[in-house]
This record gives structure tokens, C-alpha cells and sequence, in this order.
């Protein structure tokens, strides 16, 4: 763990994907995950945080983590337990997802024997980073645990950045509780990194602009506004500029262009690029993402951030 940068807290799911033909192909899932591959990809120490079974592929998705150079010393081991199922389905022209994950164990990974490792760690690293997929996971008792645990991390120096990313099939409708997570997270966080559209949803942001305002209104002092092919709105306490996308191009699959930009943008600030610098790069691995199908690249591809 000495050389972790970055760790990355949420689930990672085992993904099939309906082919036209009718077959299933097998894969894994989970925006926080795919963020933690593209860091690693990018030359960051990387920890992922979740909890898996023993099952084999639990194994699975721990061997990828070691092909992908991500530490997994903070994937916790649920005994007699599976991990989340979500199929894919693009026949009919649309994609469609279907999820299995109510029992998955990474909805505990805060209320586990061995919890506390996590949170120790999250002390000795220098960025946290997880979504609101994360949140809508966690128990009040696992909510708890992990914003103290981020208070701590805080104190000690440590940065936290945080993906809105809000779905509202996670909260199951109950957006005044996602609200108050939201709410309580934002608290706690240094760099924000919301879609706009996901801001609009749940907030009725009527442009990104006054999403700015109502991050900073929490203390965010980074601040960057994902817009899909439009400019990304960029903010730090005293200025916000738009960074346009380089190139708009027609994509083959927008799956995962949030997550990889996510990671672009956290490489870039990592490695001394200023916020603008460091968008700039994101849209350029975002734009890599969207032209193949699937959240991840091969590994042959160009990941460069």
C-alpha cells in the first residue's frame, strides 16, 4: 500500500452482454471500478475498495485487478457470499440493463468484520475517490462509518473527489434521502466531478453554471462539470472557464466515458497539469472511450491521459 496514490471505493459487478446472435458475453462493470483501470492505465498507484465472495469469479475479478496493475489489498472477502450480476442487453437497438445485486457484498463493505482496514488505509493515501452509485450501496451504519472514515482522511491530508453520478434506480425512488447522502458527501469533498444532466435530474439545476454555484456553496473548491459533447464547465474558488471538446465525433458506445474521463482528469491533476490542462486530456481519452464498444478499452489501445 506504500505506493498507493488513489484509492477507488465501490462495486464491481460480473456483466453479461446479450450478442445479437443471442450468446452471453462475459465482463465486469462498475463506473468506480473502470475509473480505477484508467488511473492505473495512466501510471497511478491505484487501490480498489469493495468486497467480494469466494467464489470463482470473485477470483476473477481479483486476477483483473492484478493484470491491470491495481493493488488488491483493500478487496475484502465475504465467505458463502456472490457478487452483483448486471446483464446487458443492445438487440433492441437501445441498451438495457438488468441488475442482480441486492445481496452483493460490497453493499456491506463498511459493515464487515474487517472494515477497518479500509478506513486505515483511506488515511495513508493521498486521493479518495468514489461516486454516488458508491453511496446508494451503503447503509445508514455503512454511510456513517465511511463519511467519518473521510473526515479522518481529511485531517490528514488527504483529498477526496466525488462523482455525483446519481441513478436514481439506486435509491429506489427515494430522492429526498439521495439528496441527504448527496448533501453529506459534497461536506466532504474537495473535487466534484458531476454530469450535468445527472445535476439536472436531481437537483433541477437549470444550467451548469448554477451547479457551480450550489457546489460551492458546500466548500467544493474544484469544481468540473461534465457535458457530454459540449464544453466542460471548470471552477476553482475565484474563476470557472469552459473547456471545449476537442474533437466531437460520433460514438460507437458512450459506456464508461465519465469514468475514463474521471480518471484522465484525476492522472493529469495528480501529475502538476492545472484543471484546465487536465480537462483538456480528459476529453481526449473520454472521446478514445465512446469510439469502441464497452466501458474499457483493450489494453493495446491508447490510454495516454
Amino acid at each position: 500500500m506504500a505506493a498507493t496514490q488513489v484509492i477507488c471505493i465501490g462495486e464491481v459487478l460480473i456483466e453479461f452482454t446479450r450478442a445479437k446472435d443471442g450468446r452471453f458475453n462475459l465482463s465486469c462493470d462498475g463506473d468506480t471500478f473502470n475509473t480505477a483501470i484508467y488511473l492505473a492505465r495512466a501510471g497511478i498507484g491505484t487501490a480498489y475498495a469493495t468486497a467480494l465472495g469466494e467464489d470463482p469469479y470473485s477470483e476473477g475479478l481479483i486476477a483483473l485487478t492484478g493484470v491491470e496493475g491495481i493493488s488488491p489489498d483493500l478487496i475484502l472477502r465475504a465467505h458463502g457470499r456472490l457478487p452483483g450480476v448486471t446483464v446487458i442487453d443492445n438487440t433492441g437497438g437501445e441498451r438495457r440493463a438488468l441488475f442482480w445485486r441486492e445481496a452483493s457484498p460490497a453493499r456491506e463493505l463498511f459493515e464487515l468484520p474487517d472494515w477497518s482496514r479500509i478506513a486505515e488505509a483511506m488515511m495513508e493515501s493521498r486521493l479518495i475517490f468514489f461516486s454516488g452509485i458508491t453511496l446508494s450501496l451503503y447503509s445508514n451504519v455503512g454511510l456513517g462509518r465511511f463519511f467519518a472514515a473521510l473526515e479522518m482522511a481529511r485531517q490528514n491530508g488527504v483529498r477526496v473527489a466525488f462523482d455525483c453520478n446519481f441513478r436514481p434506480r439506486g435509491w429506489r425512488g427515494d430522492l429526498a434521502r439521495a439528496r441527504t447522502v448527496f448533501m453529506e458527501a459534497l461536506k466532504r469533498t474537495d473535487i466534484a466531478l458531476p454530469a450535468y444532466d445527472d445535476e439536472a435530474v436531481l437537483w433541477g439545476d437549470p444550467s451548469p453554471e448554477a451547479t457551480v454555484e450550489r457546489l460551492r456553496a458546500f466548500g467544493v473548491g474544484e469544481i468540473v462539470i461534465k457535458n457530454g459533447p459540449g464544453s466542460a464547465l471548470v471552477a476553482t474558488p475565484n474563476s470557472a472557464e469552459h473547456v471545449p471538446v476537442p474533437e466531437v465525433i460520433e460514438p460507437v458506445d458512450t459506456t464508461g466515458a465519465g469514468d475514463a474521463f474521471n480518471a484522465s482528469y484525476l492522472a493529469s491533476r495528480l501529475t502538476g497539469e492545472t484543471p484546465a490542462v487536465a480537462t483538456l486530456n480528459a476529453h481526449k481519452l473520454a472521446a478514445q472511450v465512446i469510439s469502441h464498444p464497452g466501458a474499457l478499452m483493450a489494453r493495446t489501445g491508447s490510454v495516454a491521459h
